[in-house]
């Protein structure tokens, strides 16, 4: 009776409850922690990346009615809402679907990266559709977990699973700093060889979607559209000369500096947000 209670235990451990759509995956102990409740914006609010977006949705939209679909790495400028997207977009696909038709979000860190193909291994035999998301991965220059997930991607004789597909978001489009490139240039026998083996994992992607800083008018969209949705009143010119002061302050004009304004106005103005 011990061992099948405790052979139920692992079992349990192992596979995702249809209760949740999103967890964490906790490599020490090799479990998924359930999200009750994710942290997102609502899509609309996600001003300045619509074509990033609409990409997006409609690759995430086929993997999730079972068609086949790519994995994708969100790069560029911090805080333009890179992260914001992938989890605004899966709230958005399961909207009007129910039990294993709904998707699920898994979360793997940056550091866990290495224990990717055992994660991969437990969800080969589900019926769900996994949405495994790393957010801000890149590598540095004497880390080899990259290879980990350039085999689990695409390579090894398994290969990746039908029902996982791979969303990460980085500062990096090939996910390795540039001097990191060079200096492979510079001080390999061979060059080409030396960095084509750095920069091929980003090949494992089949979209690549850009982020870039956003210009006066963008920034200003995004301030207006978390004033209108969280009914912060205050008069248009007052609101632009606030924000662009804010973002003078900051040195910087993003998403993230948008919505860092929008939690300042609210607390002045004495109303919450949710």
């Amino acid at each position: 009776m011990v061992t099948k209670s405790r052979k139920s235990s692992g079992r349990r451990n192992a596979a995702p409850k249809q209760t949740a759509d999103a967890f964490v995956w906790e490599a020490a102990p090799g479990k998924l922690h359930p999200v009750l409740k994710v942290a997102r914006m609502p899509l609309p609010l996600l001003k300045g990346i619509d074509a990033a977006r609409d990409t997006l949705i409609e690759n995430t939209r086929r993997f999730a009615d079972g068609l086949p679909a790519n994995n994708a790495l969100l790069w560029g400028a911090r805080g333009m809402g890179k992260s914001s997207l992938v989890k605004a977009i899966h709230g958005t696909v399961n909207e009007g679907r129910k039990g294993p038709k709904r998707l699920v979000l898994i979360e793997i860190h940056r550091e866990d990266i290495a224990t990717l193909p055992l994660l991969l291994r437990r969800l080969r035999s589900e019926k769900r559709q996994f949405l495994l998301f790393c957010d801000d991965l890149s590598f540095d220059k004497d880390d080899t977990s990259y290879k980990s997930l350039k085999a689990a991607l695409e390579g090894g004789i398994e290969g990746r699973p039908e029902n996982v597909l791979f969303y990460a978001t980085s500062n990096r489009r090939h996910l390795l700093p540039r001097d990191m490139v060079e200096n492979e240039r510079s001080t390999a026998i061979n060059p080409s060889e030396a960095v084509e083996e750095k920069i091929s994992l980003s090949d494992r992607f089949g979209l690549w979607l850009g982020f870039h800083n956003c210009g006066q008018d963008e920034y200003l969209a995004m301030v207006e559209g978390y004033a209108s949705h969280y009914n912060l009143m205050l008069p248009r010119e007052e609101l632009h000369k606030k924000a662009l002061t804010w973002a003078a302050g900051r040195g910087a004009r993003s998403g993230r500096v948008a919505w860092q304004f929008i939690q300042d106005l609210a607390g002045e103005l004495g109303q919450k947000l949710g």
